[in-house]
C-alpha cells in the first residue's frame, strides 16, 4: 500500500485529527524534497565555483585559488554523501511515485556527475599545487593560450548554463546547452592539434603539452558531464530519456 493510500485509509478512521496529521506528513515530505533540491543547486554551484577557479589558477598560477579548488572539494564530497543518504531516506520512508520518483532518480544521478565534475577540477589545481613545489612551466604561450583560454571559456558557460536549467526546470535550455557539447568537442579538437604540433617542434615541449593535454580532457568531460545535466532536465520535465539519442527528438 503506498503512502498516500494509507493516509487516506487512516484519515476515514480517524476523522479530523488524523486529516490533520496527514496534512503534517505531506508538508513534512514537500520539505524533504525542497531541501534536497536546495542541497544540490548548492553543491552545483560550488562546484562551478571549483572549474572558474582552477582555469583561474592554471592560467596564472595562481596558488592561492588551486588550494581553494582543494577546500570546495572537501565540501562537495560532504554534500555528496548527505544526498545521497537523503535521497534513500526519503525512496525508503516515503515510497515516492510518477514524478517525484523521477525526481529522486535524477537527484541521485546529478550528485555523480557533480562529484565528478569537482574531481577534474581538483585534477587541475593539484598539478598547479605541484608546481609550486617544483618549480616547473606551468604557464601558456600564444595561440595553445587562446585555445585552451577559449576551451575553458566554453565549458565554464556550458556548465553555469546547465545548472540554471535545472534550477529552473528549462526543459528549451537545456537542449540548447546540451547542443553546444559539439562546440566544446570540436574546440578540444582544435587544441588537441596544435598541441601535437607544439611537441613535435621541439621535444622540449613534450612534458607540458601532456600536462596541456590532460588539462584539456579535464574540460572536455566537465562538458560531457554538463550534458548529462541537460538531459536528466528533459527526462524530469518530459519523462523521456534521450541518452544516446539526438538531443530534443522525441524517439
Amino acid at each position: 500500500m503506498s503512502v498516500m493510500a494509507m493516509d487516506q485509509q487512516t484519515a476515514t478512521v480517524k476523522g479530523t485529527n488524523s486529516m490533520e496529521i496527514n496534512t503534517h506528513t505531506s508538508q513534512g515530505y514537500s520539505n524533504e524534497l525542497a531541501t534536497l533540491k536546495g542541497k544540490l543547486i548548492l553543491m552545483g554551484r560550488l562546484v562551478e565555483t571549483q572549474v572558474a577557479y582552477a582555469l583561474h589558477a592554471l592560467m596564472t598560477q595562481n596558488h592561492k585559488h588551486a588550494a581553494e579548488v582543494l577546500v570546495l572539494d572537501q565540501k562537495v564530497n560532504a554534500l555528496e554523501v548527505s544526498l545521497d543518504s537523503l535521497c534513500v531516506d526519503v525512496i525508503a520512508c516515503r515510497q515516492p511515485v510518477a514524478s517525484d520518483l523521477r525526481f529522486l532518480i535524477v537527484a541521485i544521478k546529478i550528485v555523480t556527475d557533480l562529484e565528478r565534475i569537482g574531481d577534474e577540477a581538483g585534477k587541475m589545481a593539484r598539478h598547479v599545487v605541484g608546481l609550486s613545489r617544483k618549480s616547473g612551466k606551468g604557464t601558456f604561450e600564444g595561440e595553445l593560450d587562446t585555445e585552451f583560454r577559449q576551451l575553458g571559456e566554453q565549458v565554464q558557460t556550458m556548465l553555469g548554463d546547465a545548472l540554471d536549467a535545472f534550477e529552473r526546470l528549462d526543459v528549451e535550455q537545456a537542449k540548447v546547452v546540451s547542443l553546444s557539447d559539439l562546440a566544446v568537442d570540436q574546440e578540444f579538437e582544435r587544441l588537441s592539434r596544435c598541441l601535437f604540433l607544439h611537441m613535435t617542434e621541439d621535444s622540449r615541449n613534450i612534458r607540458h603539452g601532456f600536462n596541456t593535454m590532460r588539462h584539456a580532457r579535464s574540460l572536455e568531460r566537465i562538458g560531457d558531464h554538463a550534458k548529462n545535466l541537460c538531459e536528466y532536465v528533459v527526462y524530469l520535465v518530459e519523462g523521456r530519456d534521450v541518452r544516446h539519442t539526438k538531443f530534443g527528438v522525441k524517439v
